[in-house]
């Protein structure tokens, strides 16, 4: 069902309204509209147009929550005033930025140490003081390496035929690491020969001190220093969280709640005076939280309510809030998914909730498995909240009573004797027709009585919106129901063997109907009384119409043949449920218990998919389309975080 819904116009001193939304507003639900848009005719409005002082602090303390989350709790029961949020939040915020720095800068060293000790180790065996190489004047060095390839061809071919010196130092499968020396006047054209054979030089920084050996064992121990210094720093910033953990938690509540407040003023509107500025704040309430907050401001002075009870008058449309039994709540899942149902119309959840449960039983009836699926999605939905383990639980308890009906425990229809029949075997003898399957019959027979309901339904709610055509001639209207309910009592009657009543019946109800359909567009203008009943271009009209009309009775057949698939789907399952039986060989006496519970799970899982998706086809293409338009807007209360759906 859909709650009453209240317009409430609050209003007030401009300096009262924090107050007013910290006393009041905060403990009931309010969907908020735009007082400027609500109140175009109201003169001398203008927006609110202050700046959040809350919103940097926000901010920061949201930045801290995500950054050190792992360490923090999420909620605290601890009562901060609103000096004592700002004045927690900066303090954390400046030691965590003095500590952060600290340790970015020990990173960035380490990382500069790390490079060092990465260029000198390949060196490592070189037996000489490095700051000696890296300053002398006559000779020229040079650190690198080069591919194991050419190294062997530069020592065979080129080496003794140049004035240099190579030290190799480091090798691996690809490269050779050397260092070489060359003389002041001749480096240009000796490293111009190392360049050609890929020679890849490594420029030392002058840091190094003593043999490379030497270098790498001070710069790995200066490295092992810093890394401490960088781990008691992440302590000291863990120790800090840690300290401050419940009063972060306190003050981000507290200011989300300032923030929250304050931002009311963006739907505010205030009046112009310059001396006793009023605020306005325009929203819905439900019918109850309407009544308790009047009640509950009546002895405020400095607080006015006005509720408007015509919704005509009023600019925007009512939000829908959705009020269901906690049985039929989790099938709002659904109703969300194809949209929400406008103020005007009648809430389908507890018709979804029954008709698919009741389809999907029908289709997949089976005592065992029904079970498994109701017990199943009951449990999931202790643990998880799940709404579809929900609507799973639901469809397993119509499965179960349908696997009565059917006489069908995990496929074995020996075991239990059936309080109606076996899907795959009951046969019914109709005139014109001969032997059909009696599911068959059954299936196509609710389908109509389905159908009829919701044009019932489609009946009253155009009723609710005052369209006096689509309520009385359309092909979901009165006209509609006297045509499909005639043609179903015509159906009914022929084959139960009443010929006489059934022709009485379609000669009479069958062709008035057709008519009024036809003519709905003049009638409804006739009715309205309108100045022109009959369209100018008369010609097209009556083409248009009979088509129309065709199309009609075209999808009158359609939707009701689609229901023969709920039948069919109740003799398959039975069907595939045989198969599996009989490759697990209980035919024989003897069955593999194995084949047994796989086959089980396995029809279970895929079948159950498809039939799930089956009926929620029917729900929304054959019931929904009939009287559903899903066009309404979620009641949303501000300053209320969304509920998981």
């Amino acid at each position: 069902m859909i709650e009453k819904m209240k317009f409430l116009s609050i209003a007030g001193p401009k300096d009262d309204i924090d107050r007013v939304v910290e006393q009041y507003l905060s403990k009931y639900e309010i969907h908020l509209e735009n007082a400027l848009s609500e109140l175009k005719t109201v003169a001398s409005l203008r927006p609110y147009t202050e700046t959040n002082p809350y919103k940097a602090e926000l901010q920061t303390a949201a930045g801290l929550m995500e950054s050190y989350h792992s360490h923090l709790t999420q909620t605290s029961s601890k009562k901060l005033s609103l000096k004592e949020a700002v004045e927690t939040v900066q303090s954390l915020d400046g030691k965590l930025q003095t500590l952060t720095k600290q340790k970015e800068e020990l990173e960035k060293e380490a990382d500069v140490i790390r490079n060092s000790i990465n260029n000198v180790i390949p060196f490592a065996n070189l037996n000489y003081n490095l700051k000696d190489i890296l300053h002398f004047k006559y000779v020229k060095f040079r650190f690198g390496r080069m591919p194991r390839d050419y190294y062997n061809k530069f020592m065979t071919y080129i080496y003794n035929t140049i004035d240099t010196v190579i030290h190799p130092c480091m090798e691996d499968a690809d490269y050779i690491w050397a260092v070489y020396f060359v003389p002041q006047a001749l480096c240009d054209k000796i490293d111009a020969i190392y360049a050609s054979m890929h020679f890849e030089r490594f420029f030392l920084a002058d840091e190094y001190e003593g043999t490379p050996e030497v270098a790498t064992h001070t710069l790995e121990s200066h490295l092992s220093d810093i890394c401490e210094s960088i781990r008691s720093v992440e302590q000291q910033i863990v120790s800090a969280i840690d300290e401050q953990k419940d009063q972060l938690a306190a003050a981000y509540e507290k200011l989300s709640t300032y923030s929250t407040n304050f931002d009311v003023r963006k739907m505010a509107a205030c009046t112009k005076q310059d001396n006793h500025t009023f605020y306005i704040l325009c929203g819905w309430m439900s019918q109850s939280d309407a009544n308790a907050f009047q009640q509950e401001v009546e002895q405020d002075e400095d607080t006015f309510c006005f509720v408007e009870d015509q919704h005509e008058n009023i600019v925007s449309k009512p939000p829908t809030k959705l009020k269901n039994p906690k049985l039929f709540k989790p099938f709002e899942m659904f109703i969300r998914m194809y949209g929400l149902p406008s103020y005007d119309e009648i809430d389908p959840t507890i018709i979804l909730g029954l008709t698919y449960s009741f389809l999907f039983g029908f289709m997949f009836g089976d005592v065992g498995q029904g079970l498994c699926l109701m017990i199943g999605g009951f449990l999931l939905y202790r643990a998880k909240k799940m709404n579809l383990a929900a609507i799973i639980s639901c469809c397993g308890f119509f499965s179960t009573i349908f696997g009565f009906m059917f006489g069908s425990l995990f496929g074995f229809e020996t075991i239990l004797e059936p309080l109606w029949l076996h899907p795959k075997t009951a046969m019914t003898k109709l005139p014109f027709i001969g032997n059909l399957n009696t599911v068959f019959v059954v299936a196509v027979a609710m389908g109509m009585g389905i159908v009829l309901m919701t044009m019932i339904i489609n009946v009253i709610n155009r009723l609710r919106c005052h369209d006096t055509e689509n309520a009385w001639f359309d092909t979901n209207g009165v006209a509609g129901i006297v045509f499909y309910g005639a043609l179903a009592a015509t159906v009914t009657l022929y084959m139960t063997g009443h010929a006489l009543p059934a022709t009485a019946v379609l000669v009479v109800m069958f062709v008035l109907p057709l008519a009024v359909i036809f003519f709905k567009e003049p009638l409804a203008a006739l009715i309205e009384k309108k100045a022109q009943v009959m369209p100018k271009e008369k010609g097209m009209f009556f083409v248009q119409g009979f088509f129309e009309l065709f199309e009609v009775c075209l999808s009158y057949f359609s939707n009701t043949l689609s229901f023969v698939r709920v039948g069919a789907f109740a003799v398959s399952h039975a069907a595939m449920m045989e198969v599996v039986l009989m490759l697990s060989g209980a035919e024989a006496g003897n069955p593999n218990w194995l084949i047994v519970i796989l086959g089980n799970l396995f029809v279970c899982g895929m079948e159950g998919l498809i039939v799930g998706i089956q009926v929620l086809r029917l729900e929304y293409y054959e019931l929904f389309s009939r009287f559903y338009k899903g066009t309404g807007r979620e009641f949303r209360p501000y300053g209320k975080k969304e509920q998981a759906q």
